[in-house]
């Protein structure tokens, strides 16, 4: 079983920057490597929605929402993708997923929680 664990999220400023962790500590690294992972949010009373993803290959695709703001990265041996969260506003606030589909299955970690307020 696939298990995705999130980290990162926390109060910030306006203008502010977060970077969020997604790892997969029972993974090998070697099949860590093959996941597509793609991170999401929910904003409360609204729908889930896709920020981005990042395929084995390290191609990324954003939500025109983000782009220019946010950056997907990941480092295989570490298990480990990263959102790079930068010039955050309120619209932001959000609890952020990571989810990876493995065997026609998705697997979703538990989410981080990110607020923007002054």
């Amino acid at each position: 079983q696939v298990q995705l664990v999130e980290s990162g999220g926390g109060l910030v400023q306006p203008g502010g920057s977060l970077r969020l962790s997604c790892k997969a500590p029972r993974a090998i690294f070697s099949v860590f490597s093959a996941y597509t992972i793609d991170w999401y949010r929910q904003a409360p009373g609204k729908q889930r929605e896709l920020v981005g993803t990042i395929t084995s290959g390290g191609t990324t695709n954003y939500a025109d929402s983000v782009k220019g703001r946010f950056t997907i990265s990941r480092n295989n041996s570490r298990k480990t993708v990263w959102l790079q969260m930068n010039s955050l506003n309120a619209e932001d606030t959000a609890i952020y997923y990571c989810k990876t589909n493995q065997y026609g299955m998705d697997y979703w970690g538990q989410g981080t929680q990110v607020t923007v307020s002054s």
